[in-house]
């Protein structure tokens, strides 16, 4: 057995870890139902407000590429508290914002510190339990992944019904003192001891690269799709992503190490995972809008409509890993994607009256689908990575669920807001209600849109196969480095 297998986990450090993902990745979702009230506060449009959501995972997705290195050159312990000090100190920039500007700016601060929490937390999971039970583990940090981000909107349903959308960050800095504190005194700090490289060329690339494609697809729904304001940071923001790439080939020590896509699985779980959040993370959106702005129902009733799902995605993530060790990714993937396929066409065939019992079962069996999918394709794509690529697979699989989230926010949020913006331009003094019904065949076409990514991934999941550690060492790893007698053994056991 390998020292890996043979070292038992550090649940205090996971505890720990886990509760300040719980906090960072809550705040994901949080304001998803508040953006109505948000909007009319600040007299913004549609397109603008989203922004409080993208921004924050932009920013995340541009963080992310640095957590590798990071990992690898600083103890969990430092990276932890440097991680929760920056969250706590965006949270309070965003509660005491008097501006839409200030607002955005404590958004991107707080998304600087969560974005090195998820790879950290994921790679100490990975490499804190053996294979066999990896599926288990991914459970337990897949609830907090995803049930963070749901139950968030039930949560500020509550809040922002009775109080300012300003409580929303109140509320967590008492709470995110506490975490600060205990991880400050419990958590073991331990240095890594590990050669770490740092290319400011790469975070260059990155930073223009991923900014330039999020600010492009972003003002598309404001600017229209052939403005200059979209397709010049459109365009920059893709070759510079290209150049990014193709410059961790050629540094002998990547800042994230594109080479995990020669594993196949690892690559068909990325195209599983990021079409599957386009779809996932804009509806979080897209429903609020729809029963706020159309509907004219509360926030309050906006959060009760995804209480279930919620409670659906924490109960059944520690359950569909353990179905994942017992019966591998495919079979869940696809009947889970299949779930997900329908559930969203039928979202893409709403009507103003459209019942909020039809509405509840038709959320639940989403969520229902979406958790049977990401814990078993999420794990199975990262046991196909050998022990050294772990920290890359990590913080690549992180910046994929925020760079793809933030993609499908802005994608479809534009496709709504093109839509409708097209549709009220063609009408003679349109009335209220008549740009609610443009607004709502805008927000049919997006989730139609979202059928269609969904129903990629679910293609790309007839093509999953259970992964193991040995697999990728007797395979993969044979042409990347020599293969230790130890490792050998590891693959026979």
């Amino acid at each position: 057995m390998s020292e890996i297998t043979q070292k038992k986990p550090d649940y205090r450090l996971i505890i720990i870890l886990l509760s300040g993902a719980f906090i960072s990745f809550l705040s994901n979702t949080f304001l998803n139902v508040a953006l109505p009230a948000i909007k009319n506060d600040f007299g913004i449009s549609t397109s603008a407000v989203q922004w409080v959501s993208t921004s924050y995972m932009l920013v995340s997705g541009i963080i992310i590429p640095t957590t590798a290195y990071l990992m690898q050159k600083f103890s969990a312990k430092t990276l932890f508290l440097a991680a929760m000090s920056l969250f706590l100190a965006g949270t309070l920039v965003a509660g005491f914002s008097p501006t839409f500007i200030v607002l955005i700016l404590g958004r991107m601060i707080q998304a600087t510190g969560s974005a090195m929490l998820m790879p950290l937390l994921m790679n100490i999971m990975i490499t804190s339990f053996p294979p066999d039970k990896r599926g288990t583990a991914m459970g337990l940090f897949s609830l907090v992944m995803f049930f963070a981000p749901a139950i968030g909107p039930t949560l500020s349903g509550i809040v922002v019904e009775n109080y300012s959308w300003h409580m929303l960050f109140y509320m967590m800095v008492p709470v995110l003192v506490i975490v600060l504190a205990v991880g400050f005194w419990q958590l073991p700090d331990v240095q890594q001891h590990r050669e770490a490289h740092i290319d400011i060329y790469s975070i260059v690339l990155s930073t223009i690269g991923f900014g330039g494609v999020l600010y492009g697809l972003s003002s598309a729904g404001e600017y229209g799709l052939a403005s200059s304001s979209v397709l010049i940071p459109l365009f920059l923001g893709l070759a510079a992503v290209t150049l990014y790439v193709m410059r961790q080939f050629k540094l002998e020590h990547p800042m994230l190490d594109f080479r995990v896509y020669k594993y196949s699985m690892y690559t068909i779980a990325s195209l599983i995972i990021g079409a599957a959040n386009m779809a996932l993370f804009a509806g979080m959106i897209l429903i609020p809008i729809f029963m706020q702005d159309i509907q004219g129902l509360s926030p309050l009733d906006t959060g009760l409509l995804m209480l279930p799902g919620a409670l659906i995605m924490g109960l059944m993530s520690p359950v569909s890993g353990k179905l994942f060790d017992i019966y591998g990714p495919k079979v869940m993937a696809i009947t889970g994607l299949t779930l997900a396929v329908v559930t969203t066409f039928f979202l893409s065939r709403l009507e103003v009256d459209t019942s909020f019992t039809y509405l509840l079962t038709i959320y639940m069996i989403r969520a229902l689908g979406m958790t049977m999918v990401n814990t078993p394709v999420m794990t199975n794509g990262m046991n196909s990575l050998p022990a050294h690529l772990t920290p890359h697979g990590s913080s690549l699989n992180s910046m994929l669920n925020q760079v793809s989230g933030s993609i499908g926010i802005a994608l479809l949020i534009t496709v709504m807001q093109t839509y409708t913006n097209i549709t009220v331009s063609k009408m003679d003094n349109p009335t209220e209600a008549m740009i609610n019904q443009a607004t709502l065949e805008g927000i049919n076409l997006s989730f139609l849109v979202g059928t269609c990514f969904l129903g990629l991934a679910l293609a790309a999941a007839f093509f999953l196969k259970q992964s193991s550690s040995g697999e990728t060492i007797g395979k993969g790893l044979a042409k990347a480095r020599p293969i230790s007698d130890e490792s050998k053994k590891l693959s026979r056991d």
